[in-house]
């Protein structure tokens, strides 16, 4: 509980924000103490994000209160709070691809000599930032060339360069590796020292235990705890997250793997860049085969390739005995294909759109009458069975996905891909950025869909997911399959030494 001796650097006090038909934020308490991570847990939906909005100036509460340090605030932009003191930095990457990575570091703060951009002075101290964060990164590299994971990096930098007295860490491991995440712990533990207070939103449980001091817990917009973190365990955190025990962190397996078949994948090559070399694997009917591999080891590639993403240079994909081409994602889907990408604000949703259009987009061909004429009955069926089915937390089909949590987008995605009949469903980093809850909603969903003989292709980056869902487990390293194992007779350690193989 909340110690009323102790001092903060940010109050915000009973903060209440409705949007039409939805209390979005209801008397919400955080108190956050100088030189310190503070962990904001909760549900998808829950309002942290909404509550971070307020604070940092998108959002404007209905009532309540914001103190920093010792005053009363209330910023009506990002730029105003930017210059008071606190940066954000999104769990949706908001960048400008098209321009340089220093260019995205001091957007808005650009520095010139009278009117003219001080290019020499930008670059050096985006360099001296890079130095003192020890990012092994071009300032002058066009950010479209980088990874999500350096992307990230780089908006963790471009708040370190505000020189803020609070920043907020919107899930900001959610793209990195195991050692780019030990690279962020040094970081925030520095910035801890300057007495920065951070506030830190994830899902991870051993991570908020490991990196953060104090945790306030909400639910359905609600303040429902706050206290020390080292007064906590993974178990009453997440009591406290969803409103009940969840006993079991994964559902009970009730798919079946077959021997036979389903997708044969021989010598796959692909044709341009570091891409995906030599590729042999099979995923068999009913199962859920894991990929697993370092930064760099071309996983996201070897699945873009199978799904006509990228160019294939040789090699041969077969389905149920049947050698296929998938030279695009339209053939890939008519063979029963279905890709959930790695970056679904990028590339996986249409975020100014509604509901209804994201949920049917994949096949539109399906309600399309003899006349040509599109059905909309049809589709607002569909969309129905999508929010019904896989508990959507939405107000009606018509709200635009990118107003809905991350885990509710990710939802939608996998009602498009259902409601297509696909036989193979490829997710790649499927329940990153979703809490406890939502995530295990969807390990039951990709379980029954393998159930059904359907395959499943899963990557991920966090061992106990892998470990917890899967049948087999295929390691990448360098492009290459560097092993393959059953999950039921392998360990974290036997992976970590595939990962590291140098092929």
């Amino acid at each position: 509980m909340e110690r009323k001796d102790e001092q903060y650097i940010l109050q915000m006090k009973n903060i209440v924000k409705t949007f039409p038909g939805v209390r979005a934020l209801d008397q919400v308490n955080l108190n956050v103490r100088p030189g310190t991570v503070h962990a904001l847990m909760g549900e998808n939906g829950a309002g942290k994000s909404t509550l971070m909005k307020c604070l940092f100036g998108i959002y404007v509460p209905d009532s309540g209160e914001i103190e920093f340090k010792g005053e009363k605030v209330q910023f009506t932009n990002p730029k105003q709070a930017l210059d008071h003191g606190v940066s954000m930095v999104h769990q949706e990457l908001n960048q400008v691809p098209e321009i340089s990575v220093m260019e995205n570091i001091w957007m808005g703060r650009i520095p010139k000599t009278g009117i003219i951009v001080d290019d020499t002075r930008m670059y050096e101290d985006t360099k001296k930032i890079f130095e003192n964060l020890d990012l092994q990164i071009d300032p002058r590299e066009k950010i479209s060339h980088l990874s999500v994971s350096r992307r990230q990096m780089i908006e963790i930098a471009k708040a370190v360069s505000a020189e803020a007295k609070v920043v907020v860490l919107d899930e900001p491991t959610s793209s990195l590796t195991e050692t780019e995440v030990k690279h962020l712990f040094r970081i925030i533990k520095q910035l801890k020292k300057q007495g920065c207070g951070i506030i830190y939103i994830s899902h991870k449980m051993e991570e908020i235990l490991e990196i953060s001091d104090d945790v306030t817990v909400m639910r359905d917009g609600q303040y429902i705890y706050s206290g020390r973190a080292n007064e906590m365990n993974t178990d009453q955190l997440i009591a406290l997250i969803v409103g009940r025990e969840l006993t079991n962190r994964f559902p009970e397996k009730i798919n079946v793997p077959q021997t036979k078949a389903l997708l044969k994948v021989e010598h796959l090559n692909g044709l341009y860049g570091p891409t995906v070399t030599d590729a042999t694997f099979e995923l068999r009917k009913g199962e859920v085969l894991g990929i697993s591999g370092l930064m760099g080891s071309r996983r996201t590639e070897t699945v873009e390739t199978i799904f006509g993403l990228r160019l294939k240079d040789s090699g041969t994909i077969e389905k149920d005995g049947k050698v296929i081409g998938n030279y695009n994602a339209r053939e890939a889907i008519d063979n029963g294909f279905a890709l959930i990408t790695e970056d679904r604000r990028q590339s996986g949703i249409f975020a100014g759109l509604d509901i209804e259009f994201n949920s049917t987009i994949a096949n539109m061909n399906r309600y399309a009458n003899s006349f040509g004429m599109i059905d909309r009955k049809k589709m607002v069926k569909d969309t129905k069975w999508v929010i019904d089915r896989l508990r959507v937390k939405t107000s009606a089909q018509s709200e635009k996905i990118g107003n809905l949590s991350g885990g509710n987008q990710q939802k939608v995605i996998m009602g498009r891909w259902l409601l297509i009949d696909s036989q193979i469903m490829m997710l790649d980093e499927p329940t990153r950025g979703i809490d406890v809850g939502a995530k295990y909603e969807i390990y039951q969903l990709v379980m029954e869909y393998a159930a059904k003989g359907n395959g499943v292709i899963f990557i991920s980056s966090e061992m106990p997911e892998l470990l917890g869902i899967t049948d087999r487990i295929m390691v990448m390293s360098n492009g290459r399959v560097a092993g393959i194992v059953d999950t039921a007779a392998t360990s974290q350690e036997e992976i970590l030494k595939l990962s590291a193989k140098y092929l």
